[in-house]
C-alpha cells in the first residue's frame, strides 16, 4: 500500500506556497493583473533575482500565468490562474488575522529580537 504523499492538507499547500515571498505574490495578483515593476514596488525588500525565480516557481506550478509582449522596452505581465485563485481565497482568511493580530505579531518579534540579543551576548 503506498504512503499518503502528505500529512494534511497544508502540507499539500506549502508545497506551492514555499518560500517568503509567494504568499505576498498572491496577495497583490489577487487585486489584478501585474507588471514585474508593479509588483516589485508593491511587495517591496525583495531581490530581483529572488522575486524572479519565486514568479517563476509559480508559473511552472500553474498558480499564475505570464504574458509577454514582446515589446521594448519589455512589457510582461502577471495573473493568477483559476487555481492560483483557489489558493488566494485560502490566503484571505491568513490575511485577516494578520490584520487583527499585527500588534500581537509585533510584540512577538520584540521579544524574539530581544532574545536573539541576549543569546548572542
Amino acid at each position: 500500500m503506498k504512503k499518503p504523499t502528505f500529512t494534511c492538507g497544508l502540507d499539500a499547500a506549502l508545497v506551492v506556497l514555499g518560500g517568503k515571498w509567494k504568499p505576498l505574490i498572491l496577495y497583490h495578483l489577487a487585486h489584478g493583473t501585474r507588471r514585474y515593476g508593479e509588483l516589485r514596488r508593491a511587495i517591496g525588500g525583495v531581490s530581483d533575482k529572488v522575486l524572479i525565480q519565486q514568479l517563476k516557481e509559480l508559473q511552472a506550478d500553474g498558480i499564475i500565468a505570464r504574458v509577454d509582449y514582446g515589446e521594448i522596452p519589455p512589457k510582461v505581465e502577471y495573473s493568477q490562474t483559476a487555481f492560483g485563485k483557489t489558493l488566494g481565497k485560502a490566503l484571505a482568511p491568513l490575511c485577516e488575522w494578520g490584520t487583527r493580530h499585527s500588534r500581537d505579531v509585533e510584540a512577538v518579534m520584540a521579544r524574539r529580537k530581544a532574545r536573539e540579543r541576549r543569546q548572542a551576548a
